[in-house]
């Protein structure tokens, strides 16, 4: 009950920071871009029956330094992008031991290869627009993809719909980071915001509620 209430204001506090992005004030922006994140926290914390308590402390803690993540890279100085970058790299190895605590770390070629396909192309993509920050991206890359391989094995191991729900939100989070990236580093993207925070909370909220252990597989 208390998961499905803070699911509905999360949602509507996401909605209320991409309005307040392109039209709102900086107040708006300062309160509901971290609200919205702190509201999928009180999610994963508040669902019953979680798969395991580590799984759902592991999902806890990478959505607090998310929310780190989300503060640094709000604010207008820009030597905190690496420190926001680090933040959510940190989150990402969270999410790496939470899937990997559930079913053990897999390897499955297909799986790895497409995986490993999108960091390939997203450091291409980025390569020539990225200057002294390559190390840096090359390592986020390798982790963010690794998190999306992870969630992707979790599912093709056990089949559940809380492994489904966080396969999902590790793709929709792939997509909304490579297009923060390529607006950052290449051009600016038409409905930035809509693009990169709407798949943004969604991963969030749907790796918040793979914390839940569902009554039937799928």
């Amino acid at each position: 009950m208390i998961a499905g209430i803070l699911s509905v204001l999360s949602v509507i506090s996401g909605a209320a920071y991409i309005w307040a992005a392109s039209y709102g004030s900086q107040v708006q922006r300062y309160l509901f871009k971290p609200l919205t994140t702190v509201l999928i926290l009180g999610v994963a914390l508040s669902v019953a029956d979680p798969v395991s308590s580590l799984y759902r402390i592991l999902i806890a803690i990478g959505l607090i330094f998310s929310l780190g993540g989300d503060v640094f890279l709000m604010l207008p100085n820009p030597s905190l992008f690496v420190v926001g970058l680090v933040s959510f790299l940190i989150a990402h190895v969270l999410y790496i031991a939470a899937y990997t605590s559930r079913s053990g770390f897999h390897f499955t070629w297909w799986l790895f290869l497409l995986y490993a396909l999108f960091v390939v192309v997203m450091l291409w993509l980025l390569w020539p627009h990225v200057g002294n920050l390559r190390v840096p991206v090359i390592i986020y890359a390798g982790v963010l993809g690794t998190m999306g391989w992870q969630a992707a094995e979790l599912w093709w191991a056990v089949r559940d719909t809380g492994a489904l729900l966080a396969m999902i939100g590790a793709i929709l989070f792939l997509v909304s980071d490579t297009a923060l990236a390529l607006n950052k580093f290449r051009a600016p993207l038409p409905n930035r915001d809509l693009i990169v925070m709407s798949t943004y909370y969604a991963a969030q909220l749907l790796i918040a509620w793979s914390v839940h252990r569902f009554a039937k597989p799928i």
